[in-house]
C-alpha cells in the first residue's frame, strides 16, 4: 500500500518514530539501525515501509534503507517469525552481517537477537538458506563470462553472490555487483557490504 513515507520527523521513540506528511502523523515501528542513524527529529525523512495487517492488528512499520526494508519482508516469510522478531534481528546486525549469517549457517549470530532462540534462529537459517540454488548460480552467465569462472573458483565471491541472493537480489544482479567490488584483500562481509552499495532495488 505505502511503498514509502516522505515528511518531517516529529517524535523518536525507542522502538517506533512519527513522521508528518501532508498533515498525517505516521506511527512507524523501526529497528534500532533506523532510529540510531535517522536525521534530528524536525527534519525531512525518507521511510521505506511495510503495512502489516492480520486480523486485530494493523501497524506500519519502516526502515531507512531498502535492504532493511527487504531483510523484514524475508524474515516475515520464515514460518513462526512475526514482526516483532523481525525487528529483534534487524537491530541486532546488517544486512551484509544477516546475509553472511544464513549462507554461512551461523545460526548463533541470530540468537543474539532479542526473543531469537536456537531453534528459531536455526528455522530461519533454514529456510532462507533454500532460496539460493547454486546450479543457477553459474547456469545464469555464459561460458565465457570471467564473473562465472570467478564463482566456479572462488569460494568467497561465490558466498558473497549467494548472500545477496538470500537477501533479495537475482542471481544476475548479484554477481554483477560483487563482481565490481570484489578485491582479494577484502573480508567477505566488506564484499557484501560494498556490492549492497552498488545494488539499487526497483
Amino acid at each position: 500500500m505505502f511503498a514509502y513515507i516522505r515528511g518531517k520527523l516529529e517524535y523518536k521513540h525507542n522502538d517506533y518514530i512519527v513522521v508528518e506528511a501532508n498533515g498525517v502523523g505516521y506511527k512507524i515501528y523501526t529497528s534500532l539501525s533506523t532510529i540510531q542513524n535517522i536525521q534530528p527529529v524536525g527534519n525531512e525523512v525518507k521511510i521505506y515501509t511495510y503495512l502489516y495487517v492480520r486480523e486485530d492488528v494493523m501497524n506500519l512499520y519502516g526502515f531507512l534503507t531498502q535492504e532493511e526494508l527487504g531483510m523484514f519482508e524475508l524474515l516475515l516469510g520464515v514460518s513462526g517469525v512475526g514482526p516483532k522478531a523481525a525487528i529483534s534481528v534487524i537491530s541486532s546486525m546488517s544486512p551484509s552481517k544477516f546475509g553472511l549469517s544464513v549462507i554461512t549457517n551461523d545460526y548463533k549470530s541470530l540468537t543474539k537477537a532479542q526473543g531469537i532462540g536456537s531453534k528459531m534462529a536455526q528455522r530461519i537459517v533454514l529456510e532462507l538458506k533454500d532460496k539460493i540454488n547454486k546450479t543457477e548460480l553459474v547456469s545464469s552467465f555464459g561460458e565465457k563470462d570471467q564473473a562465472a569462472d570467478e564463482i566456479k573458483d572462488n569460494s568467497r565471491f561465490s558466498e558473497a553472490v549467494s548472500a545477496l541472493i538470500v537477501l533479495g537480489y537475482t542471481a544476475s544482479e548479484a554477481n554483477k555487483a560483487v563482481a565490481s567490488v570484489y578485491r582479494e584483500d577484502m573480508d567477505i562481509e566488506s564484499v557484501i557490504k560494498n556490492a549492497l552499495k552498488t545494488l539499487v532495488r526497483n
